[in-house]
């Protein structure tokens, strides 16, 4: 299961920047990466780990803008189609699922 979290936070005033700043590295903290600038996705292994991260985001909620959460499976993830436009660009790798026996 992938965990997504977008959010469209406010960054007009210095309070409201640091708000953005602390719920990205509270995110980061948590085990999320960047997908995007105001992307960021985790992968868990179960059901019960998924709904442990995203109690953890609802806690670090800030008080102004919005967020969304999306689970999607590992096969909806794989399905995903990126595109990086014409011209070459360096691509960071997409975490891909770690599997144990």
């Amino acid at each position: 299961m992938w965990v997504l979290v977008f959010f469209d936070l406010p960054t007009e005033t210095k309070k409201d920047r640091k708000a953005a700043a602390d719920f990205r590295k509270k995110l980061v903290k948590d085990g999320f990466s960047m997908f995007q600038f105001s992307i960021y996705m985790r992968h868990c292994s179960s059901s019960e780990n998924m709904n442990v991260h995203i109690k953890r985001v609802r806690r670090s909620l800030p008080e102004k803008g919005s967020v969304g959460i999306l689970t999607i499976t590992d096969k909806q993830f794989g399905n995903m189609e990126l595109f990086y436009g014409m011209k070459e660009q360096s691509k960071a790798p997409i975490p891909q699922q770690l599997e144990l026996f």
